[in-house]
């Protein structure tokens, strides 16, 4: 069995955006799947576990220490990870990381991951460090993370060609492994009808 562990979403269900989405709905399409057990981080105000479309759901307790309230749980995820690995003797798994905000982080756990017999991959997300809303300092931060998450990851997931295509480019000295995997969509057919009144609202 391929053991995969999600860190970088809010958790699941989903309630908040794409990252969220996206592991919902994988979840969910791998539920009766024998040959791949799912173990996705989710941010709560206790440290829990419960199941959801047979996924693990591990909680991460996070402090109320504001923009800076990402970084330390995809750390604290990724080191829940490890100590689960080591503990259960977990083999070859897989870490899958959503965003590139940890990368002053990464190169310790991707060491202590190979040395479990794992593998890290990162989905890098759009250009976080040229969106305005943040202040020079904290643009400097995203680029310089995700530079670091790019040159030491086993393998980028990105989910636009035009991501791709920059991450290599931008960053060719690393040589980086990438794939494109595409965002998926719903293509069975609404239940809802076109006049539902939940449609109004």
């Amino acid at each position: 069995m391929q053991n995969v562990f999600i860190i970088g979403s809010k958790g699941i269900p989903a309630a908040y955006g794409g990252y969220e989405t996206f592991v919902d709905k994988l979840t969910e399409y791998h539920r009766n799947n024998d040959k791949i057990k799912y173990h996705v981080a989710c941010k709560g105000e206790e440290n829990k576990e419960y199941i959801y479309h047979n996924a693990r759901c591990f909680m991460i307790k996070v402090p109320d220490i504001g923009p800076a309230q990402a970084i330390y749980y995809d750390v604290a995820a990724l080191k829940e990870c490890c100590r689960y690995i080591e503990k259960k003797q977990v083999k070859q798994p897989v870490i899958y990381i959503l965003a590139c905000r940890i990368g002053p982080f990464i190169r310790h756990y991707v060491r202590k991951i190979h040395k479990l017999g794992g593998k890290v991959y990162v989905n890098p997300d759009g250009h976080e460090w040229m969106r305005q809303k943040w202040n020079a300092c904290v643009r400097k931060y995203w680029k310089i993370s995700e530079q670091m998450m790019v040159k030491n990851a086993d393998l980028l997931i990105c989910d636009s060609k035009n991501i791709e295509q920059y991450i290599k480019k931008e960053y060719e000295k690393y040589y980086p492994k990438t794939t494109f995997i595409a965002y998926g969509t719903e293509i069975r057919k609404s239940q809802m009808a076109d006049s539902d009144e939940k449609l109004k609202k």
